[in-house]
């Protein structure tokens, strides 16, 4: 016997690697020190910090691979991979820097890894962070025949002055909201259950959904904010503090960003839900507080500023190709989202 008999075909591993070496290339940002193919990746800190602090993530797709694998699409979920760890980073006041991908898959296809690795430079692209390596491991019996796992790790700089860690935010400063590009990375679990308990077909294109397919709309990456909120920090306004709005939605994830006693209260008349969530509702006869506490209903990412570079703040993230709006304020409190779950959707 050898390892090929085993389930693992070495020279397929080093043939990927060697596929995949000029799309990890195009990430590289300055700081990168080396080539793939070492046992570790290197990066030189960037020069005139005073007191650099690394923040770092790690995250995966989840059950939204599933959906991958049933529609055999995989240049997105790369992209989400990336976005779940590099806007987690974000969030402390970090520029990311670089990023590491792990996959697993029971038998290697190097045309399917392939896309999931031309995904995940794409993201890194949009996270202006390099993919500075990673590891693929082939498992045999592990995993079922064409299906993989994927996780990602990040790591990000930031000055020590300029961490955000909700101290600096006051009663009074206002939440700006940044629209999600759909579900992102969070809920599949429900999503693929009211599909199949539907009797719908990844191919049907309800009304409503701009006459794109239920694979279509489920299978958008998570948008990167990266680029649009670093742009935001370059200029003279004050970030007090940001959220990512992941699993649990706005109710777990907005009152991370806050200081002790303070609550967010929400106006509801300030975003429109997205389609896709209202059918999400309607085809799964979901209550819209479960709604918000699985979903990110529309709003993926929050900016928290003082009242007074409010309008600034907007008028600089549309330039960035957003649509922010004004979503709510810091209140007194114990850490609660107020005005959510008593509402009707619009």
């Amino acid at each position: 016997m050898d390892y090929r008999e085993a389930g693992v075909d070495i020279e397929a591993g080093r043939a990927f690697v060697d596929r995949i070496g000029k799309v990890v290339e195009q990430t590289h940002r300055p700081g990168v020190l080396g080539g793939l193919g070492g046992f570790g990746g290197c990066f030189e800190i960037p020069a005139g910090y005073r007191q650099p602090v690394l923040v770092s993530g790690t995250d995966g797709v989840g059950t939204k691979l599933k959906l991958a694998h049933q529609l055999d699409r995989h240049d997105t979920v790369g992209i989400d991979l990336v976005a779940m760890c590099a806007n987690d980073v974000l969030t402390s006041g970090a520029e990311p820097l670089y990023f590491l991908d792990y996959l697993a898959t029971g038998k290697l296809n190097g045309e399917q890894l392939a896309q999931v690795v031309t995904g995940i430079a794409t993201g890194c692209r949009q996270a202006r962070c390099a993919l500075l390596g990673g590891e693929t491991a082939e498992m045999p019996g592990f995993y079922p025949p064409g299906e993989y796992d994927i996780a990602g790790f990040c790591v990000g700089i930031v000055e020590k002055s300029q961490l955000l860690d909700g101290s600096t935010v006051q009663v009074g400063d206002v939440a700006v909201g940044l629209p999600s590009s759909g579900v992102h990375s969070n809920g599949y679990s429900l999503v693929r259950k009211i599909v199949a308990d539907g009797g719908y077909s990844w191919d049907d294109r309800p009304e409503g959904l701009g006459g794109r397919s239920l694979g279509e709309v489920f299978l958008t990456p998570t948008y990167i904010y990266v680029k649009p909120v670093l742009s935001l920090r370059e200029t003279e306004v004050e970030i007090r503090a940001m959220a990512h709005i992941t699993g649990g939605g706005l109710p777990e994830n907005l009152p991370r960003c806050l200081g002790e006693n303070q609550s967010i209260a929400i106006d509801r008349s300030a975003w429109e839900i997205p389609p896709a969530f209202q059918w999400l509702a309607e085809a799964g006869n979901v209550q819209l507080s479960d709604m918000f506490d699985t979903f990110n209903m529309g709003v993926g990412f929050v900016v928290i500023v003082s009242p007074e570079q409010v309008d600034r703040t907007l008028e600089i993230l549309k330039t960035q190709n957003t649509q922010p709006f004004v979503l709510g304020e810091v209140v007194s409190g114990q850490g609660e989202v107020l005005g959510l779950r008593s509402l009707t959707p619009r």
